[in-house]
């Protein structure tokens, strides 16, 4: 969700869709009324509020030189993309909803195991603490975006045929030595198991990947997406 929905590194990825997607962005609306928060986005009855756009934008920031966020018009863009990225994000869970799919505790429970597994303790809960991000939340976040890529890899990889001639190409370009002349119907008795899953698995991420834009671009459009423009104007003159 992170392969797709961003190319940033995975605990920044997680931390970003958490102020994205947590608070007013999930589909309870009655959770946004009566906080004095104005909404921004709105897809049916999920909301993302001015608060949440805010709070993803001062994580955003971190990955851009501060020049470039001097720069008002530089700015400008950064905003803009997010507000895509929002969108996105929430039209995917839109889908996730449409098609009853859900993310079980196990799910959850493994995917924490595994991002931790990948940091020191302490540096994992410094970063949480350095954006002041309750665990309860991250947590949540988490769960949004597994549940967004749950959505892409059912609509997406899944609905991919690759066929034995793609296999053996890629066999033959990433795994045997340069200049070997083995035949192909030999080559193809030779791929084990093992490597003949990982190719079918790489060659099915690279494909959806090429189809990911259209296809959400066509997502889009079948779904509501209300702008509140009153505050999105007021965002873009922020300096």
């Amino acid at each position: 969700m992170i392969r797709y929905l961003n190319k940033l590194s995975p605990m920044f990825g997680v931390l970003l869709i958490l102020y994205i997607l947590s608070g007013c962005a999930d589909s309870e609306v009655d959770s946004c009324k009566g906080t004095g928060d104005k909404y921004l986005i709105r897809i049916g009855d999920r909301i993302a509020t001015v608060t949440d756009f805010n709070r993803s934008l001062e994580i955003v920031k971190t990955a851009y030189p501060h020049n470039s966020l001097r720069n008002h018009d530089s700015l400008k863009a950064i905003q803009l993309r997010l507000l895509n990225q929002m969108i996105e994000e929430m039209v995917l869970l839109e889908r996730a909803e449409e098609l009853n799919i859900r993310i079980s505790d196990t799910e959850v429970e493994k995917a924490v195991a595994d991002i931790k597994a990948d940091y020191d303790g302490a540096v994992f809960e410094q970063t949480l603490l350095e954006y002041a991000i309750p665990y309860s939340s991250w947590e949540k976040g988490l769960k949004s975006r597994l549940l967004m890529e749950k959505v892409v890899t059912r609509e997406l990889e899944e609905q991919i045929d690759i066929t034995p001639e793609e296999i053996i190409k890629y066999h033959k370009e990433h795994y045997l030595p340069t200049g070997n002349t083995t035949d192909l119907d030999e080559e193809s008795d030779e791929i084990n198991s093992d490597i003949y899953k990982i190719i079918v698995k790489r060659l099915r991420r690279e494909k959806a990947e090429q189809a990911y834009k259209p296809w959400i671009k066509k997502l889009r459009k079948k779904y509501l997406v209300e702008i509140n423009m009153e505050q999105w104007g007021r965002i873009l003159k922020l300096k």
